[in-house]
């Protein structure tokens, strides 16, 4: 896939789940584009870093833990795609709330590698000390071991 078709692919993804009407955001185009397969690596040195393997545990293990400490559906707006080869750097900013009602607004820098039209792999950088403020330590339980 040329960088062009990569960017446009990762656009209309983050464009369906950025809905400011938490019913009307879909996640149907990410889950259907990441490689079963896929790796996100959660960069830095805290307790949520770590590489989740696989899209099970990237949709469960990750995402499910994310969406369990939001008061709705995870919102996350980008403001800037970057395209080359089979890299997309998407520059963004979350706009969500816990379920105690603080806001979790953080930024990110995602590198997205893809191949044949499949996330194969997401490097997630953020603001680690606004994450744990927000959502609290990441649960060792929570996290499955690949087979």
């Amino acid at each position: 896939m040329s960088a062009a078709t990569n960017k446009k692919l990762m656009q209309d993804i983050f464009a369906a789940a950025a809905n400011p009407d938490p019913a009307a955001r879909d996640r149907a185009l990410f889950t259907a584009s990441l490689a079963d397969d896929a790796r996100w690596v959660v960069t830095g040195q805290y307790s949520w870093s770590r590489a989740f393997a696989g899209k099970e545990s990237i949709l469960n293990d990750l995402h499910g833990h994310v969406r369990s400490r939001l008061a709705d559906r995870t919102r996350t707006i980008a403001h800037r795609f970057i395209a080359e080869g089979d890299v997309v750097v998407v520059e963004a900013k979350g706009d969500n709330v816990t379920r105690e009602g603080a806001r979790y607004d953080n930024d990110y820098c995602l590198v997205f590698r893809l191949e044949d039209g499949k996330i194969k792999e997401i490097r997630e950088y953020c603001d680690s000390v606004l994450t744990e403020k927000a959502l609290g330590p990441f649960p060792q339980a929570a996290v499955r071991t690949p087979n």
